[in-house]
């Protein structure tokens, strides 16, 4: 398939002017028409406890070294925990998922582990979801604020998978690939 020309394309594009771009639901609506996988990311407080959230702005980084990145709001009650931590672990979740996506994503739960099926890392006690599709257990090797996020990047130490349908998210809600 042929590209079309450029003036063609600009012709039959949807962009808003940039005053428009700027506002913010607009923005967010076109950032939700890239569809994402659902990761939870766990890691260990300073007290122990076990701490998560659901995060679709996970990706790969570098294969070597092998470096994996994600953000979270620097709003987010979660964030002291993750950038005093030494390590963390993605959570990829599978299509069968979206109760535990929506549980860890809700702010008004109190213990979101909960209930949850979850086991301790071998080396570094992060906390591993039962029946997730992958996880990646991860040295925490930076945090970088970066506007109203910090973007965490880290470098894979553990990891595994199945082969089986991810939970997506796309528009705004949770979809199915097929």
């Amino acid at each position: 398939m042929q590209p079309a020309p450029a003036s063609t394309a600009v012709a039959n594009s949807t962009a808003q002017p940039a005053a428009a771009a700027t506002d913010a639901r607009r923005l967010r609506d076109a950032l939700g028409a890239y569809p994402t996988g659902v990761t939870v990311v766990t890691t260990r407080g300073p007290d122990g406890r076990a701490v998560g959230l659901t995060v679709n702005s996970f990706a790969s980084l570098s294969l070597d070294p092998p470096l994996l990145l994600w953000s979270l709001a620097n709003r987010s009650p979660n964030r002291r925990a993750f950038r005093a931590a030494s390590h963390f672990a993605i959570n990829v979740l599978g299509a069968g998922q979206e109760a535990l996506a929506r549980s860890f994503a809700n702010p008004t739960v109190a213990d979101k582990f909960d209930g949850v099926a979850w086991q301790p890392s071998a080396a570094h006690g992060v906390p591993l979801l039962a029946g997730t599709l992958a996880h990646f257990v991860c040295e925490c090797r930076d945090a970088i604020e970066a506007g109203d996020h910090t973007l965490f990047i880290g470098r894979v130490e553990q990891h595994m998978h199945v082969d089986a349908e991810p939970l997506v998210f796309h528009g705004g809600r949770f979809a199915a690939l097929r």
